[in-house]
């Protein structure tokens, strides 16, 4: 594919980052009405005891109860000292994982710094994933919605619950610290890849 057009993500699960590196121009939606409980601020890593959600906690939308907020307005909250549970949910995770530490100094600056938008800080977050990975693919942001696409459009296909068909993504298995534990878990957030496969994750994209 040469152009493709993607939700926004806080480190996406790896199928969003295979469409990142089979495609040429990715446009990062900018302009949709912000929904919970997807990965515009969760991601969804493999634990001692199973899968653990973490989500980037965001001021409330609006004052109006029921009404949407477009993405690019989202400003992230400080409630619940997050970015510290985030990071010792990684440490946690995936200290014994072959890659962790050798990661971790790029990765922890991002759980220190504060950003104040979530897009900003997606944006920022898949940019630095683009370059751990060894993946250039061209990003940018839309500059408003497209209700119908002519490129490909996985912006509601990419979701953690009720996901639509996709099937050009089919999840192959790679090492994980805890499959002897819980078996193979797909799809993960590219954090699991990464860390458990390291300069090897580009070839399971």
């Amino acid at each position: 594919m040469s152009e493709v057009l993607l939700s926004s993500t806080y480190f996406g699960p790896v199928q969003w980052y295979q469409k990142l590196h089979r495609t040429e121009t990715c446009y990062i939606e900018k302009f949709d009405s912000f929904i919970k409980q997807t990965f515009r601020n969760r991601c969804i890593i493999a634990t001692s005891s199973g899968t653990q959600v973490l989500t980037v906690p965001v001021e409330r939308t609006t004052e109006t109860p029921g009404a949407m907020i477009t993405m690019k307005d989202v400003r992230i909250s400080d409630h619940g000292n997050w970015r510290h549970l985030h990071w010792n949910a990684l440490c946690s995770a995936y200290g014994d994982s072959p890659f962790f530490e050798y990661y971790a100094d790029d990765l922890r600056p991002f759980f220190e710094q504060r950003w104040e938008r979530l897009y900003d800080y997606n944006m920022a977050l898949t940019q630095k994933m683009c370059e751990l990975l060894d993946i250039q693919p061209r990003l940018l942001p839309t500059e408003y919605y497209q209700h119908e696409s002519d490129m490909p459009d996985f912006r509601e296909v990419i979701r953690p619950k009720h996901p639509l068909a996709d099937p050009d993504f089919q999840p192959h298995p790679y090492y994980q610290v805890f499959a002897c534990r819980h078996g193979f878990q797909p799809n993960l957030s590219i954090l699991d890849l990464l860390f458990n496969m390291g300069p090897e994750s580009v070839f399971f994209l």
